[in-house]
């Protein structure tokens, strides 16, 4: 007979074979199985409770009313009081609208309200109103109640009976978004325990104690003049959100919001994966866009309802031009955002003021990543970072899984494998570059451990049901997990990044936090058990979709505090949720090496950027399985336009690194590469663009085509800013593909230079030396056209602007530059120039505002070569001013590291500063 011991491995490795080698959907709960939704998605019209909002008035700058049931009778009938309704508007066209108990009748205890995720800003941007006007509805018999939202734009309650919603007043009062027009709002009060009691819910062998009873909430909202929704990620599924329930809909799930550890995910399924952003955005042709954003952080269940459903009998033949949808969540209260548009670009500015402005990341994380589960040891890091060298392929990062450790307890090295980690890093870091070792949220439960000896004295762990620290299974064995939901527990936990507690770590050193939904392999679908508890009394189930942002959070401030607030943090999280942008990358799980997989990760990653979420990326190649050789050259293809752009694979894959597959794949993954190191110049533009606007680096065609049909359910292709066009090859031993390119300017080949119509789709022969992208006409890039060993190394290094004209000859672009890595751009420490071209004369302009003393960046690079696309005349000489110098127009490679490369138009050897005001004239 085994004893203790012996049994506890045992468990565990069955555990972790059963984790690594295969989904089973029987261990996660679909909505017939969950009981909240269940009892949501039966819910008609007729058999919700019908509630009217009365006691209206202002107060302190917002319109509050109660909610209460229409007759006294239904009140009695469900034991329920009064629910408190807050309706606050905001600058730039957002309302928000909270609903809950009423904590004057003394409910059993405080519903949770999520913190930490609305940044501060927002809430000085608040217009406090001072009246309401009273307007009866056409149909009404009782009046709503209306406040002034922006030029154009008003808030209405109705009272009777209840709705909020948001009008165009410019276009005939017609609602933009709307909640509870169909009379499906519901919301459980909690209750006190009574004798006899039982709110138990199982799943499998797993109990739910439920101890304030049944708390969930749901209604229905409406994107008026809308075609499609988007958003609400992370599912493996179409951009465009397929309708879940209605009239010929097969799909029978909701899209799921429940953070869950999902190996070997399926693609085109609306299941749940590692994080939820309950954001959605809507487009159409007829209005433009709106948003909608529910700040709650339990399980959440959200039906799209297919065209012609009715809230009373399921169907309607009326027919209509907007989308309804079913918002359902186990707990929380209402805390809801409304978003006016009317452009998807003003959308995402809405969200993104609200839940705050993606990071601003460090240049060396935008180039290119090379991670394995796992590289072996110090000799085995040192084998592949010359392999690179040796065959002419840049990288900036190399990655260490969890093997690096000394038996899982993070924060150490395994002394044998890994005897000198500094040492490892100094060299790494000579070739300017960088590593990054995993730091996951499970603490290995060995009293040996000094981490988890302090975390148990200060009572730092999530408790179970009876008070006890929580203790689960993870790859450590057993394991207990900190509450992150306590600013104090964060703090402690990002001192452990300090060079003085995280020993053998360097500043070259970053962090990756994996398994943070939490992940908990004997857990309730592989997850915390809902009734844990937080700080607070919060039970898990309440903040269970936040667990990984507070984590990412808490890791991201620690690398600020270890560089003294001077070093842009670098953290790649993979769970994340409503304001994870703030705080670093995020990548789409374990995938697998399939084409499947390579063509559902540009609308997973163009979903991830709708929700703010702007550096994202998926494993090149898939995490799982042995991709051939012509799917990996296609992924790295691919990937190379990924705002985060990482190889990865699981420890039982072949090795794979770019050189291992013969000469000719190893050339064509170089050279996408390369595209991606010569494109660093206009990603990081980008990615300034969306810290400062919150739109992002990789945006779906109807972004910059927002009246284009033809654009609203392509998610095959994509765009890079506002200049490139990217459309994979998603199949084996592909031909031909077909590209539609939008609007009525041309496009250019991106790698030869040749042009084609817009507003049109054309047929392709497919090679395998690219995958079709194009640049749009009007527009001009940055590149860097020398290829170092990484980009640290290519920070002096000369520009190329590459412009594309349009019909009337005529382009503009920007760039923008800093030091790549401290917050010294926070102080006007940077350059930002905007390039125009017309008649003739091209422009360099300084768009940054003026600044104090020596603030600037200082910088002395140059343009070097400037290729004109399209340009009409055939001259030879070029005059550039203040300098009065005449320069030489010829023909040239439009990729001088290419071979056969066709020759373009070129300005040769400028040299004009980047920094400084010139023009350009061609003679």
């Amino acid at each position: 007979m085994k004893n203790k011991t012996q049994t506890l491995p045992l468990l565990f490795f069955l555990l972790f074979f059963n984790h690594v080698h295969s989904w089973k959907k029987e261990e996660f709960r679909t909505c017939h199985q969950t009981p909240f939704c269940k009892r949501a998605r039966s819910r008609t019209s007729s058999t919700s409770t019908p509630l009217i909002a009365t006691d209206v008035t202002i107060s302190d700058g917002n319109l509050i009313a109660k909610l209460v049931a229409k007759s006294k009778q239904e009140e009695t009938q469900q034991n329920t009081n009064p629910l408190l309704l807050s309706l606050s508007v905001y600058q730039n066209g957002v309302v928000r609208v909270t609903i809950d108990e009423d904590h004057s009748l003394n409910p059993p205890k405080s519903r949770f309200h999520v913190p930490d995720v609305v940044v501060s800003e927002f809430q000085s941007t608040k217009l406090w109103l001072q009246r309401v006007t009273q307007e009866t509805l056409d149909g009404d018999d009782s009046p709503s109640s209306v406040v002034y939202v922006s030029d154009g734009f008003d808030a209405v309650l109705r009272h009777d009976p209840f709705e909020v919603f948001v009008r165009d007043k410019s276009n005939g009062n017609t609602r933009v978004v709307s909640m509870n027009s169909h009379g499906l709002f519901d919301f459980e009060q909690l209750k006190v325990k009574g004798e006899g009691d039982d709110w138990g819910e199982s799943f499998r062998s797993h109990h739910d104690k439920r101890p304030y009873g049944p708390q969930s909430i749901s209604f229905d909202v409406t994107f008026h003049g809308a075609d499609f929704v988007y958003g609400i990620p992370e599912h493996a599924t179409s951009l465009a959100l397929k309708p879940t329930k209605g009239p010929g809909v097969e799909e029978s799930e909701p899209y799921r919001l429940f953070n869950l550890d999902v190996f070997e995910y399926i693609h085109d399924s609306p299941f749940g994966l590692y994080g939820s952003v309950p954001f959605m955005l809507s487009h159409g042709k007829q209005r433009g866009s709106s948003g909608f954003f529910w700040l709650n952080a339990a399980e959440m269940q959200i039906d799209v309802l297919g065209s012609g459903w009715d809230a009373e009998n399921g169907i309607s033949k009326l027919p209509k031009n907007r989308v309804d949808t079913l918002w359902m969540s186990e707990a929380g209260v209402v805390d809801a955002f409304f978003f006016v548009g009317p452009t998807p670009k003003d959308v995402l500015k809405q969200y993104t003021s609200v839940t705050g402005m993606p990071a601003m990341p460090q240049l060396f994380s935008t180039a290119y990543h090379q991670c394995r589960w796992n590289y072996r040891d110090e000799e085995d890091v040192e084998h592949v970072d010359s392999k690179f060298d040796e065959f002419d392929i840049p990288y900036d990062v190399l990655w260490l899984d969890i093997e690096h450790t000394d038996g899982k307890k993070y924060f150490t090295w395994d002394n044998v494998l890994f005897p000198n980690p500094e040492e490892m890093q100094r060299k790494i870091a000579a070739k300017g570059r960088h590593m990054v070792t995993i730091v996951d949220p499970h603490i290995k439960r060995d009293n040996s451990f000094p981490l988890h000896k302090e975390a148990t004295e200060k009572g730092y762990y999530v408790k179970d049901s009876s008070g006890n620290d929580y203790d689960g299974w993870c790859w450590p064995g057993s394991s207990s997990y900190l509450d992150m939901l306590s600013p104090e527990i964060r703090s402690w936990w990002g001192d452990k990044f300090s060079y003085q507690n995280y020993v053998g770590s360097t500043p070259s050193l970053y962090i990756w936090n994996d398994m943070n939904e939490p992940s908990v392999f004997n857990g309730p679908e592989v997850t915390m058990p809902r009734d844990a508890l937080h700080i607070g009394g919060v039970e898990h189930r309440e903040v269970h979709n936040a667990y990984g942002y507070y984590f990412h959070m808490a890791t991201s401030e620690g690398l600020v505090k270890r560089g003294d607030g001077k070093d842009r943090p670098f953290v790649l999280s993979r769970a994340l949720f409503a304001g994870t942008q703030r705080y670093g990358a995020i990548w789409t799980g374990d995938n697998t090496a399939e084409w499947d997989h390579l063509r559902v990760s540009v609308p997973m990653v163009l979903t991830l950027g709708l929700a703010g979420v702007s550096f994202s990326g998926a494993d090149v190649g898939g995490f799982f399985g042995n991709p051939e050789p012509e799917l990996l050259v296609r992924w790295y293809q691919l990937g190379a336009f990924y705002p985060f752009f990482r190889a990865h694979a699981h420890h039982d894959t072949k090795r794979r690194e770019p050189w291992l597959f013969g000469e000719r794949n190893t050339e064509l993954i170089r050279d996408a590469i390369h595209v991606r190191y010569a494109l660093l110049p206009y990603y990081y533009t980008l990615f300034r663009e969306a810290n400062t606007t919150g739109v992002p680096v990789m945006r779906p065609l109807w972004m910059e085509f927002p009246s284009e049909e033809a654009t609203f359910s392509n998610d095959e292709a994509f765009m890079i800013g506002n200049s490139l066009l990217v459309q994979g090859i998603y199949t084996e031993r592909a031909k031909q593909t077909s590209v539609y390119l939008p609007g009525k300017e041309s496009w250019y080949d991106f790698r030869t230079g040749n042009v084609y119509k817009g507003e049109a789709t054309h047929k392709l022969a497919v090679t395998e030396e690219s995958i079709p992208v194009f640049m749009r006409a009007g527009t001009i890039i940055t590149r860097k056209d020398r290829f170092r060993r990484s980009s640290t190394q290519m920070t002096n290094d000369p520009y190329t602007l590459v412009i594309a004209l349009n019909s009337s000859q005529a382009a503009e672009g920007e760039l923008y530059i800093d030091d790549g890595s401290s917050f010294n751009f926070l102080q006007g420490a940077y350059i930002h120039r905007r390039f125009i071209f017309k008649d003739g004369k091209l422009t360099s302009l300084d768009l940054a505002p003026a600044s104090n003393g020596n603030a600037r960046y200082p910088v002395n690079t140059v343009i070097e070569r400037i290729i004109l696309l399209g340009h009409a005349s055939g001259s030879k000489n070029a005059l550039v001013e203040p300098s009065n110098q005449k320069v030489d127009v010829e023909l040239a490679p439009f990729w001088v590291q290419r071979k056969n490369s066709p020759a373009v138009m070129t300005i040769r050897k400028p040299n004009v500063r980047v920094t400084d005001d010139w023009t350009i004239k061609i003679l």
